[in-house]
């Protein structure tokens, strides 16, 4: 994330910048230094921000409103009445410069509790301006003040995504709450991404006034305020409101035990114009002055060129340990006082803190004994402290980092050792943690790996070198990832389990983008012997982790064709707790487990997987990008079963939206596979052969598995049977293991089609039959084998018997495509099965016999059966039927339901496929035919 440098400040009334505090200290060598060690002040930047809310320690002081000092601040009845009427309408605009006075004014009315609702607060910061690190933040804002936000709301995995469903459904709770809250987001000037402030207008928008949302800031917002304004919809406190008058002046001066005459009051309200801050620190400057009223009648500039000046002016009037606080403690956004203490070496930093609260200068009170040095007084005070002592500012850095990871910040600690350029503390602080499968998987990990891309080469400590290989990982690049483990792996300690671990999710890593299963397993024998030796509160902090290990090892041991162990793994990744870390890995191994059960022949499960998937991504923001590829290659694959073509076209056309398939070789040999059967449905079995050899030649040329050898020469198998060579079907099979119950029917198709000696037909007849009474087999697979044993038994009584048994089971998922595959046989031997052929409406128009269907339909537009329901529909798809029963489109759906437009065609496909039906129209026709509708 870019990091913001204070702006210099303006010069003093003499035309020359203030002079700093204090003079520039000795530079020193040392690095780390004991926090109980006194040192001479480095100068540095503003510090990097905290992260994402996501088990962030600091996120109560961001999500509550500073406290007004007790003594001297000045609450304002004027302006909180103009709060209350301003609260009646849906956004108030609190504007003005730094120090006007703006966010203790709307805390203050908090406080008073003069509100329509419950209240939120946020404030913001530069490193929120991006929509899903902004909306996670909102949402713990509406959390910690309004409660009751249902996990189903859900949270962005992604700092640069949110979904609209998302957004949809957040107003949807904000409409059923019993009272409007209010919604206050602080230093709103830091919002300058358009897509943002159009997804900001879009909430203010679906809750149609209930939501009251109050902006304060030093500038405007990119909300369309016209459009507010010409509407009534929108109240406005401007800088010439917040300005204080002539009596405040006074009020605020002497709250500062200042008594001065009117002419003293008058030359501040004419110098100041107003000016919250200026007054106060004018006065904290005039409390020091032999004259108080003198001093103040001299003031006659305005206030940009007093503010330098005046807080040179008031740092002067403090004590030396509160000089050097102030100075050190202004690298940071917001100071505890153990930390200022750890910052200065000595112990006074709550009293020192606490006092300067009650003065009204430099600092507000947030919650949990933090406090936050105004962002106008910080700026001015590193302006200082760079002046003072630019050699030292590594060290301070290095100091806060320490303090922080100590009390279990490590994201801002780890952000301050980077800027510190102490890359070993930083790397250890993020592999210490536990935490190295965020920069893989989490929310930040593109910021993640932007701060550690900047890492010198020369840094070779244990946990850099590990941060390194993962960085290597997320390009893909998983020899140079596997280079730097061989190197480092022995000189780990054994001792340190985060190191060891480190070292393990980058080995599971590798073998996933390679698909190595020696590497795998070794993976999952180091995961054994580790895993109880990890903190079990770490792991709960972190439970990307360990997700993150199985569903790599899940895709391993999937491209070797294990797929018993791949679904213990991928069903370990899949039920991983839900954090925005983990949303992706979930999803992805959901998709995963469906294509497990693709491959054992079960298409409607491995949908009713995908739908699950869908939802998950939806409630996670997923953006549409990080989505897998493996999603639409198992719906492409569905869609073939059921002999749709156009749909597996457009299936396969967006696997090109996810994750490149070229580096995850299980989607690269799916996708060739798939390619494949799609030019085998359209009857071009030569350019499925080409396809073929294309991908093993060249998506598969370093990368390959004894199971990925059969997938690719089972589907050539098929290819030269489809074009009526038996012969070459077999030898396509040859020296490869068929081991897949899907692939062992297919050998048998080809053997019997090539013809063999008696025995030889039992014994492939015995192995079919094997096939047809396990339970485990699945249902597309048991399909083919029923055909054929009833093709083997030619038209006898046996034939019959079995050509409706398979029609049985490919019935409830529509399996069209087993029985394209031999359709001359089916529209022969249906013809003389009038009463089966009837009974089976859903079938090809063209593989039933004419006299029972005079209309000509394909599978895909068949006419609703009579019957019950293949399997019931859920509360979801009974709600969506409902929706279209009123004529709503699919976005109208969406919009009302508050799901994606993608999830509403999924559901509506899986009702059509439930109700035997082929469009929406024919989906309600039969659901109220069938009473479906009323029971919902």
């Amino acid at each position: 994330m870019p990091y913001t440098r204070a702006a210099p400040a303006p010069p003093s009334r003499t035309g020359h910048a203030s002079p700093p505090v204090l003079a520039p200290a000795p530079a020193s060598p040392a690095r780390a230094v004991p926090a109980s060690t006194p040192t001479p002040l480095p100068a540095v930047d503003p510090p990097a921000p905290e992260l994402l809310p996501n088990g962030d320690p600091m996120l109560a002081t961001r999500v509550r409103p500073p406290s007004p000092p007790a003594a001297a601040f000045l609450p304002r009845d004027r302006l909180l009445d103009r709060l209350d009427a301003a609260a009646l309408g849906p956004v108030t605009l609190v504007n003005g410069p730094a120090g006007a006075g703006k966010t203790l004014l709307v805390a203050d009315w908090l406080a008073r509790g003069r509100l329509p609702g419950p209240a939120a607060w946020l404030t913001l910061e530069p490193s929120d301006n991006q929509p899903g690190t902004f909306w996670a933040y909102v949402r713990e804002a509406l959390q910690t003040g309004v409660g009751g936000l249902p996990a189903e709301v859900g949270a962005p995995a992604r700092a640069e995504h949110v979904e609209p469903s998302l957004l949809l459904r957040l107003a949807a709770w904000i409409n059923a709450l019993p009272r409007p809250p209010v919604l206050v987001l602080d230093e709103c000037e830091h919002l300058d991404n358009l897509r943002l402030a159009e997804q900001l207008h879009d909430l203010v928008r679906h809750t149609a006034g209930r939501l009251r949302l109050v902006l304060v800031g030093r500038s405007e917002p990119l909300l369309p305020l016209h459009r507010y304004r010409a509407a009534g919809e929108l109240a406005e406190i401007r800088a010439g409101e917040l300005a204080l008058d002539r009596a405040e002046t006074a009020a605020v001066l002497e709250r500062h035990g200042l008594r001065v005459g009117p002419d003293a009051v008058g030359a501040v309200h004419h110098a100041l114009s107003g000016w919250t801050a200026g007054v106060r620190l004018l006065a904290l400057a005039a409390q020091q002055a032999e004259d108080p009223g003198a001093y103040l009648g001299r003031i006659d500039a305005g206030p940009t060129a007093l503010s330098d000046f005046l807080l040179a002016e008031v740092l002067r009037t403090q004590p030396a340990p509160t000089q050097d606080l102030l100075l050190r403690c202004s690298i940071l956004g917001r100071v505890h006082p153990d930390l200022a203490d750890a910052l200065t070496g000595r112990r006074d930093g709550r009293r020192i803190l606490e006092r300067l609260h009650q003065d009204n200068a430099f600092t507000d009170a947030l919650p949990d004994g933090w406090y936050r040095l105004h962002p106008m007084f910080a700026g001015i005070l590193r302006l200082h402290l760079r002046a003072a002592a630019p050699e030292r500012v590594d060290e301070l850095r290095v100091r806060a980092a320490q303090w922080l990871a100590g009390q279990g910040q490590y994201r801002p600690a780890l952000d301050h050792a980077a800027e510190a350029g102490d890359w070993a503390l930083a790397a250890r602080l993020l592999v210490d943690e536990f935490a190295l499968g965020e920069l893989l998987a989490g929310r930040d990990a593109t910021r993640l790996c932007a701060l550690f891309a900047r890492m010198p080469a020369a840094e070779h400590s244990p946990a850099a070198e590990l941060v390194r290989a993962a960085v290597h990982l997320t390009r893909d690049e998983a020899a140079s990832a596997l280079t730097i483990l061989e190197r480092v792996e022995p000189l780990l300690p054994a001792e340190r389990p985060a190191l060891q671990l480190a070292a393990v999710l980058v080995r599971t890593g590798a073998a996933r983008l390679l698909g190595s299963a020696p590497l795998a397993d070794r993976a999952a024998r180091r995961i054994e012997e580790l895993e109880h030796r990890v903190p079990a509160d770490l792991l709960e902090r972190h439970p990307e982790l360990l997700a993150l290990m199985a569903a790599d090892l899940g895709s391993t041991l999937l491209w070797h064709g294990r797929l018993d162990e791949a679904e213990r793994a991928l069903e370990r990744a899949a039920r991983a707790p839900l954090s925005p870390a983990t949303a992706r890995l979930r999803h992805d191994a959901l998709c995963r487990l469906a294509l497990v059960d693709h491959l054992r022949g079960r298409p409607g499960r491995a949908e009713r997987r995908v739908r699950e998937a869908d939802e998950e991504a939806d409630r996670s923001s997923l953006p549409p990008d990080s989505r897998t590829g493996v999603r639409d290659l198992v719906l492409a694959a569905t869609a073939l079963e059921r002999d749709e073509p156009a749909a597996a076209e457009s299936a396969l056309h967006r696997t090109a939206g996810g994750r490149a398939p070229d580096h995850d070789p299980v989607v690269t040999l799916g996708i060739g596979v798939v390619r494949a059967r799609l030019h085998l449905a359209r009857g071009r079995p030569d350019s499925a052969l080409r396809l073929l050899d294309e991908t093993r030649r060249h998506g598969l040329a370093d990368r390959t598995s004894d199971w990925s050898r059969e997938r690719l020469a089972v589907t050539a198998c098929a290819a030269h049977l489809a074009a009526g060579r038996p012969e070459a079907a077999v030898a396509a099979l040859d020296d490869v293991p068929v081991r897949a119950p899907d692939s062992l029917v297919v050998a048998a198709r080809a053997r019997l089609a090539a013809g063999q000696d008696e025995q030889d037909e039992q014994d492939t007849l015995a192995g079919l039959s094997a096939l047809r009474d396990d339970p485990a087999v699945g249902s597309a697979t048991r399909t083919r084998a029923l055909l054929l044993l009833a093709r083997a038994e030619r038209d006898g009584p046996g034939s019959a018997r079995l050509l409706a048994e398979a029609l049985a089971a490919a019935e409830p998922e529509r399996l069209c495509r087993p029985f394209r595959e031999c359709a001359p046989w089916v529209r022969r031997r249906l013809r003389g099965l009038p009463h089966v052929a009837a009974a089976h409406g859903w079938l090809p128009a063209d593989l039933r016999p004419p006299a029972h269907d005079p209309v000509p339909q394909r599978c895909a537009d068949a006419a609703p059966a009579a019957g019950a329901p293949v399997e019931p529909l859920t509360g979801r798809e009974r709600e969506i039927l409902l929706c279209a029963a009123r004529l709503l489109s699919t976005q109208e759906i969406a919009d009302e339901l508050y799901v994606s437009p993608n999830t509403v065609k999924t559901h509506l496909k899986s009702v059509n496929r439930k109700l035997r039906t082929a469009s929406r129209r024919d989906a309600v026709r039969t659901a109220t035919r069938l009473r479906l509708l009323d029971a919902s």
